[in-house]
């Protein structure tokens, strides 16, 4: 019979469930940032650790280092600075919300003042004057 808990149904629960995929015991560190979209490709997480621009446990990582939940990874790619804990290895590419829960993020909040102030100016006033320029200058802090 028919309760009417349409939530008990196993229809509404597949649509819900996001389970993880099996974990793997370690894998490469490439395909890791690029599975939990961290990298937007492979090429550019393996450039990425190429470069230096990628840290595990604070030692440089290549694209083969392999990665174990637990390990801490810094990682520098697209300019922002991302400090994560693996708690979860995956190397197939899942989406965003199963990708968050493979990792722990720890990176700290951006401080206030690394936000540079925007001069506004009233639409259609043209190309700023010399004297205009230089108050910008010095609202950005440039002299």
């Amino acid at each position: 019979m028919n309760t009417g808990d349409a939530a008990g149904s196993p229809a509404k629960e597949s649509g819900k469930d996001r389970s993880l995929p099996p974990g793997l015991p370690s894998g490469r560190i490439d395909r890791w940032l690029w599975a939990v979209r961290l990298a937007k490709t492979r090429q550019i997480a393996a450039q990425g650790c190429r470069g230096g621009h990628v840290r595990v446990n604070d030692r440089p990582a290549k694209p083969a280092t392999p990665v174990r939940p637990g390990d801490v990874v810094k990682v520098k790619l697209a300019g922002t600075p991302r400090i994560v804990e693996v708690s979860h290895v995956i190397d197939k590419r899942v989406g965003a919300p199963v990708a968050v829960r493979c990792y722990v993020d720890h990176t700290p909040a951006p401080s206030p003042e690394s936000k540079i102030p925007v001069a506004k100016r009233e639409r259609g006033a043209g190309r700023p004057t010399k004297r205009e320029r230089r108050q910008i200058d010095r609202l950005r802090g440039m002299r």
